[in-house]
This record gives C-alpha cells, structure tokens and sequence, in this order.
C-alpha cells in the first residue's frame, strides 16, 4: 500500500511546483515580521495597524499665571517616544531703538538702545524657547504668546521660557546641550557672557557646562552691523529622561 502511494504524492508535489506562479496569499508568520525600528516616526508598511486619527484637537499650555489653547495635531506630542533624542533650531531678531532696555539672557545691559518688542525683546531667551519647542515638534513662540494678545505686553521673557521647560520636561525630555550665538555690533557682551550664561542654565534647570553662549559682531555690514537690530540663533538636544 505504501509503494502505490508513493508515485501519487510526487505527483502531486510535481504538479503544484508547475502550475503555481503567485506568492502565497496567506499572512508570514509573526516572527518572521521585520522589527519595528525606533528611531523611526513612521510605522513598517508590512505591519497591518490601524493608521493613527488626524483629528485635530486642542493642546493645552499653562504656566503660573496663564492658560492657553493652541490648535495642535496630537501626532506631535505622540512621536517624541520613539526618540532617544531630538534636536531644534531658534532665530530671532529684533529692531534697537532709544527708549528701551537691552534685555538680554534676562540681564539688563547698559546701552543707549534696547529691542523694540511686545513682550521685553530678550532675543536670546525668545531664540532658546524657539529652539525648544522646535525640538518638541510644538508650535513656535508667536503662535503660543503671540504680539497680539495684551497679556504678554512688557512680559518678563523668564516667562515664556519657563513654560518651554514645563513642556519639555512633561515629553520626558531634559536638556543635552545649547549653543547659542548673538549677533550685534555693539555693546561688546565679553563682560556680561558669563553672567547671561549661568542664568540661561538657572532658567533652564541645566547645568551651566552644558549651555555655551557666544557674541559676534556684523563687520559693520547691513542693519545688525549698523547698531539698528540683534539677532541670535540657537541649537539645543533634548535626551530622553
């Protein structure tokens, strides 16, 4: 019985391996799934999940003395887990003009001008919470204390920036490093660096060897060289706590 059954069975064999021309329709086995890869936003195509909701939803901020709504996809605040580390950019500039204090790194600088700003102009703490949020993923700092809300008029720039920690403290994120540089032409900032920096690392619960400050002048050239405006640019990395 067993030999007359052989020569059906290789036939059979003999047949599938002929005719079949498409892959097999069925799922591969779990474990033969390619891994998930962490450092990645975006879900593997062979994994059949659900896709995520792009439903709209209101994020809530606070701080100490304020309450706000900003209109924020939720897919921002979900990526940041995948992510052993991020890294934002923040620019800012502003006019100088006579009449204002020059604020700067939360230090009163001895000038005859100052920024020209709704809140107290300190272009240095604006660029850092600029950089911060970038690196969250949220929205930028006019959108979260925009020029146009009364409230925020003469605000103390310590402020913004410490709502910016709260968040980024809330993501599970602490400061890696900042480096930020200023740009103006005049006054020369060699005697306030230090005093800026150690209270830049103060405001950001960080310790001061991992905030790095520079000052560079415009040689003179268009209005940061001309003493009509300063800038700063500002890069930091966030680590997973």
């Amino acid at each position: 019985m067993a030999m007359a059954a052989t020569p059906v069975y290789a036939s059979s064999i003999a047949t599938t391996t002929a005719t079949t021309t498409k892959p097999l329709s069925r799922s591969l086995p779990r474990s033969n799934l390619p891994a998930p890869n962490p450092y990645s936003l975006r879900t593997p195509s062979s994994l059949s999940l659900r896709a995520a909701q792009t439903t709209r939803r209101p994020v809530v901020f606070a701080s100490a003395s304020t309450a706000f709504e900003v209109d924020q996809a939720p897919a921002s605040a979900a990526a940041s887990k995948f992510l052993p580390f991020r890294v934002g950019h923040g620019f800012d500039l502003h006019r100088l003009e006579p009449g204002y204090p020059l604020i700067i790194g939360g230090i009163n600088i001895p000038h005859d001008k100052g920024c020209e700003a709704h809140s107290d102009g300190d272009v240095l703490l604006h660029c850092v919470v600029d950089a911060i949020l970038g690196a969250l993923g949220l929205p930028d700092i006019g959108q979260i204390f925009p020029d146009s809300d009364p409230k925020w008029r003469g605000a103390d720039s310590s402020v913004f920036i410490r709502e910016a920690v709260r968040l980024m403290h809330e993501a599970g994120y602490e400061i890696g490093n900042l480096d930020a540089t200023l740009i103006l032409q005049r006054p020369k900032l060699s005697p306030h660096k230090e005093t800026m920096r150690a209270n830049l690392a103060k405001l950001l619960g960080a310790d001061p060897s991992v905030v790095n400050l520079k000052a560079k002048t415009h040689e003179k050239v268009d209005s940061l060289g001309e003493n009509r405006s300063i800038a700063a640019h500002t890069v930091v990395l966030l680590m997973r706590k």
